[in-house]
């Protein structure tokens, strides 16, 4: 019998990471006849992380009243795991895809309800946290998240929270806070910054970063991952003594992704947009990583790609556009639409 992995990543804006592997998963099933199919929900840290771990952990889901990045009123999760790790997701709490693009405001957005989702789970006696950072709307060193535990937890809060506390930060990203790859510069725009709020978000990441640093001793400023979230890595890195870890690595040991690609005929990955910046640590590399280890065929599919020739050098078996290419934009990133793409694409393997 063959057995074929789906370990897809979500197609941003568009798919989950399971809609997308349950679209792949009809494909096959109607391309081959008596396959098992494995679909393995996966995640980079960002967008869709709590509700991964939910399916492939052993985990309750927790309830909080808290606020978006605009500190308008949401109702907000965060997952325990048996083990009673803290998960939390910062993008349900500050996420940009809680707001209009036309309400996109970086000066504005905060990381307060992240705050708030920290706080509950603290004032419970949680102790170790994986904390996914991404697709956040936010662009304020994690200012606000520090401001709602200080509100909650009393302006000692440090004092009572650090002994034994055990942070993971869950990201791929590697820019440090402020400077010309920082937190503003690289990821203002997308957030709704203008050119001279990039100049004033990155001069207020500096002064930020000097205060503390003066407060505190140490500077984690320039650290891999402080310019995660609009610098919100960086609050955690300085003032809870926070690790950065892959969010991809932190899955697969966490579900022994090792074990579960053992004797499979066939991996199918793949992400909404594959270029050359895949090969960058991005999940679909990861796990081809796995595959050419242990000398299994490994299929890249994405809603667009570019630059064919490199990541078929860099060691996938096949790369295929699910978009056809008289397929608007607008149209392509349909959800039905993907799905449907995504089902034509298995007759393509």
């Amino acid at each position: 019998m063959k057995r074929i992995i789906l370990a897809i990543d979500s197609f941003k804006g568009c798919l989950s990471s399971l809609e997308a592997e349950e679209a792949a998963e009809h494909g096959l099933n109607e391309r081959w006849q008596g396959i098992e199919v494995v679909k393995v929900p996966v995640t980079d840290g960002g967008d869709g992380m709590l509700e991964v771990f939910l399916q492939l952990s052993d985990c309750e889901r927790v309830f909080v009243e808290c606020h978006d990045a605009l500190m308008r009123p949401i109702r907000a999760s965060y997952a325990v795991r048996s083990d009673d790790t803290i998960i939390i997701e910062t993008a349900l709490s500050c996420g940009i895809n809680l707001i209009n693009n036309q309400e996109l405001n970086p000066l504005r957005a905060t990381t307060y309800g992240v705050g708030e989702l920290l706080a509950d789970a603290l004032q419970k006696g949680y102790k170790k946290f994986i904390i996914g950072l991404g697709g956040s709307a936010t662009s304020d060193c994690g200012l606000g998240m520090l401001t709602a535990l200080k509100n909650i937890l009393g302006n000692s809060w440090r004092d009572k929270i650090l002994h034994n506390l055990d942070v993971t930060l869950a990201s791929d990203v590697s820019n440090p806070l402020y400077g010309e790859h920082g937190a503003a510069a690289v990821f203002g725009p997308q957030k709704g910054a203008t050119t001279e709020m990039i100049g004033y978000l990155d001069r207020r990441a500096r002064t930020f970063s000097r205060m503390a640093s003066v407060q505190l001793g140490v500077d984690h400023a320039f650290d891999k991952g402080a310019g995660a979230a609009g610098g919100l890595g960086y609050a955690f890195l300085q003032f809870m003594n926070a690790k950065i870890q892959s969010g991809v690595d932190i899955l697969f040991e966490t579900i022994n992704f090792d074990a579960i690609i053992d004797k499979a005929d066939l991996i199918i990955t793949g992400e909404g947009s594959a270029d050359a910046q895949t090969l960058m640590g991005k999940l679909p590399v990861k796990v081809l990583e796995y595959g050419l280890r242990k000398n299994i065929p490994v299929v890249l599919i994405a809603g667009r790609v570019v630059d064919v020739s490199s990541l078929l050098s860099a060691g996938f078996s096949q790369v295929e556009c699910v978009t056809p290419s008289d397929i608007p934009f607008s149209e392509a990133i349909k959800p039905v639409i993907a799905k449907e793409n995504i089902h034509k694409t298995m007759f393509k393997l």
